[in-house]
């Protein structure tokens, strides 16, 4: 009996078996180990959703806050740097138009200045110039004054010669022409 039931046990078996796989002859499917892997794969997508998709998830959502946070860091600082270039740039221009005012200045103070010393010079120049005339002024009358004294003490000389002889025209012309001898040989 225990031959029979061995018997119909491994019967009852390999015809469990033989429900069990599909196309045994062609290498086969086995429905058990399918639903077997089926199983184990379900159970391993929820151990997987439950510990290690929600992590990650999580950590995927900090990284895209992550990356958000740098674009509009990166943005902000693209606005403040396009600022900071306006404010600069306007800087520079108002520096500029500053040193064109302070070259301005100085070219101004230098016509200023050259006109001032062409002014000194022309005024030193009327000075000297009058300066000058009122010495030949005085030179002149000093000379005039001199000729004057030469020519009365000539006067009082020729009188006095004229007064000791009597002179005829020639012995006069004579006399002349002496005296002016003289007086040239003096000066």
């Amino acid at each position: 009996m225990i031959q029979i039931v061995i018997v119909e046990g491994v019967s009852m078996v390999h015809s469990y078996t033989s429900f069990l796989t599909l196309g045994a002859a062609v290498g086969g499917l086995r429905i058990g180990d399918m639903i077997t892997t089926l199983v184990f794969f379900l159970v391993l997508l929820f151990l997987l959703k439950k510990y290690a998709w929600g992590p990650l998830m999580n950590m995927m959502e900090e990284r895209e806050q992550f990356v958000a946070n740098e674009i509009d860091a990166a943005e902000k600082s693209r606005k403040e740097a396009a600022i900071a270039s306006k404010e600069a740039n306007a800087q520079l221009m108002q520096t500029k138009e500053e040193a064109q005012s302070m070259i301005q200045e100085a070219r101004d103070a230098g016509v200023k200045q050259e006109a001032d010393i062409i002014e000194a010079a022309q005024l030193e120049a009327e000075r000297l110039i009058i300066s000058a005339q009122q010495d030949i002024q005085n030179e002149k009358e000093k000379a005039v004054k001199a000729l004057q004294d030469q020519v009365a003490s000539l006067s009082v000389l020729i009188a006095s010669k004229v007064i000791e002889k009597e002179l005829d025209t020639a012995d006069q012309e004579d006399l002349i022409n002496e005296y002016i001898k003289e007086v040239g040989e003096e000066q």
